[in-house]
């Protein structure tokens, strides 16, 4: 799942639907609320504009989805890798 971008040249692996775990302790940077911006609303047009080699657009009749071909984390890591070279 594509979830948003991110300067750098990399991929990140996130999981957004992981629950942060709640603790008794603080410390000085648990503090921030992480929020996540809108979805951005995109054309076909747009989409192929902004894919890279490694991702997919599945058009559906009520929507339009940006994905990774390679799901698995740890395939995708190496398929970046000979992206690169």
């Amino acid at each position: 799942m594509i979830i948003g971008e991110n300067n750098k040249d990399q991929d990140m692996n996130v999981n957004p639907c992981r629950e942060k775990k709640l603790t008794n302790i603080r410390s000085a940077g648990a503090e921030f609320l992480v929020t996540l911006a809108g979805i951005r609303k995109m054309s076909l047009e747009q989409c192929i504009d902004w894919i890279d080699e490694d991702e997919w657009i599945e058009v559906t009749p009520k929507s339009i989805r940006l994905r990774k071909k390679v799901l698995p984390q740890n395939q995708r890591s190496v398929k970046r890798e000979e992206r690169i070279k």
